[in-house]
């Protein structure tokens, strides 16, 4: 147990050394190189959560609105183009230290609390904080704030918004989550009484749902609390002062009412036809991509579950202690916190793809638990057999290869069909990172047609049918198996 103990304390060490090192190195440099690096490689990554129109929304599958014209005009005039990466609002700031993207513009306001860990551009957009409530509600809470003493409110993770309702609204229980969309179907279901939006996201989606208004919500803003600003990694000085020059520009010819009056036209034009069979497409890629990143998952889960029995199983010690430290480890930490770790963690040592990250992380998370299933198999086979098999001129590798692995097979299969079955689900945490599987694409069909239920009704059918359909054709091979025993 001591042994366990120490090689599990090494491992996390090494692990906070790693990302203790390179952190440091990537936010505090010391030369400010920002601007240099955007211009050499001829594109700028802005980060953005595509969930707050006329901000940033999806339309057709693509990120536009206001904020996406503001990146544009900013990648213009660097002479560079524009690569939009699409995450959780809670992920940016994240994202954004980590070197995964170059700026982020998803409504941001420039708090001094935000400060102390971004480097923020000049405000280019002013807009006050408005609550949206059901339509039914309105005169109840038609004072704002004030109105809402002692009720439930709902507001976006991470934002402004969840600091001014918790600080201004007396007695209030918050509660926050990652995407808008998910806090409206809160307010329609009554699981809160109201949702604190920046005004014109508020009077965006009120304009779209009857069923819904946007009230003044008269709270009291700070200088830091009175616009939206772009945010850039510490340090950044060079690119934050050349892009503080297109800002001015914007600000003095009053471009952004233009972006907005374009943002509206594409806000128009996703409410034309919103039924669920007009988005077939969107929903046929999701599927796509949750097939894929689980088949590749499985094929290296299964390989990597293996190779960690054996050794678990190992008479060397060493060999041994490694396959426990890192299956307990495995298994101890959430996929999420996985996920989260290859894609920003590793990934500022080695640039990995948000697609790639997904797949190596539910891939390990696969194997840790694959290891067990094929450990207690492999011991569920009687020494004798073994034992048999050396007598009769076979070495530990045939044995293992011939004898042992065929039957453990046969006894495991209905756990590691489990486990596959489970694969599919368990990958949907992959959409937190911007990767395109069902989850991800659900959220696009809810944003771009303002429903929040029916994109959930059709997603829960589309993984039903995945997993019933992966369910039958695991009990066939199971049947042919026991046929063939």
């Amino acid at each position: 147990m001591k042994k366990l103990t120490h090689v599990l304390l090494a491992l996390i060490i090494s692990i906070i050394t790693v990302v203790g090192l390179t952190g440091g190195h990537s936010v505090h440099a010391a030369t400010d190189t920002s601007l240099q690096k955007v211009e050499d490689k001829g594109y700028i990554v802005m980060g953005t959560s595509p969930d707050y129109p006329p901000y940033e929304f999806l339309s057709k599958n693509k990120v536009v609105g206001m904020d996406v014209e503001v990146g544009k005009r900013i990648a213009q005039d660097l002479g560079v183009k524009l690569k939009v990466k699409q995450m959780d609002f809670d992920q940016l700031l994240v994202a954004l230290e980590t070197g995964k993207v170059d700026m982020v513009i998803s409504g941001m306001s420039p708090t001094s609390e935000r400060a102390k860990h971004v480097d923020f551009s000049k405000v280019y957009y002013k807009g006050g904080q408005n609550i949206i409530v059901n339509k039914a509600d309105a005169k109840l809470y038609a004072k704002g704030k004030s109105s809402l003493t002692g009720k439930k409110v709902g507001a976006q993770t991470g934002s402004l918004q969840q600091t001014l309702a918790k600080k201004q609204i007396k007695n209030s229980q918050v509660t926050g989550l990652a995407k808008t969309t998910d806090l409206l179907l809160d307010l329609k279901s009554h699981k809160v009484d109201a949702v604190v939006l920046e005004k014109p996201v508020a009077d965006a989606y009120a304009s779209n749902d009857a069923s819904l208004t946007s009230i003044d919500g008269h709270f009291d803003l700070g200088s830091d609390m009175q616009g939206t600003a772009i945010g850039f990694a510490k340090g950044s000085d060079a690119l934050v002062n050349k892009v503080n020059k297109t800002i001015d520009k914007i600000n003095k010819g009053n471009l952004t009412d233009g972006y907005l009056k374009t943002a509206a036209t594409y806000m128009k034009t996703n409410t034309k036809n919103t039924s669920m069979l007009a988005y077939w497409k969107v929903f046929g890629k999701g599927v796509w991509y949750t097939i894929f990143i689980s088949l590749v998952a499985v094929v290296f889960g299964v390989l990597g579950g293996i190779i960690f029995a054996l050794m678990r199983l190992s008479k060397s010690k060493v060999l041994h202690g490694i396959a426990v430290a890192y299956i307990e480890f495995i298994r101890g930490t959430p996929l999420m916190i996985q996920v989260m770790f290859v894609y920003f963690g590793i990934g500022m040592v080695v640039s990995i793809p948000a697609l790639v990250s997904g797949i190596i992380a539910v891939a390990i998370n696969s194997s840790a638990y694959v290891a067990e299933i094929f450990r207690s198999g492999i011991n569920s086979i009687p020494v004798g057999q073994t034992e048999a098999a050396r007598s009769l001129g076979l070495s530990q590798r045939e044995t293992m290869q011939s004898v042992v692995l065929p039957q453990a097979l046969k006894n495991i299969w209905p756990a590691l069909g489990n486990e596959f079955v489970s694969l599919i689900k368990e990958s949907s945490i992959v959409s937190i990172i911007g990767v395109t599987d069902l989850i991800y694409q659900l959220k696009v069909v809810q944003t771009d047609t303002y429903k929040g239920v029916a994109p959930i009704a059709v997603a829960m059918v589309l993984y039903f049918i995945m997993t019933f359909t992966l369910s039958k054709i695991l009990n066939h091979f199971e049947g042919k198996m026991k046929h063939e025993g």
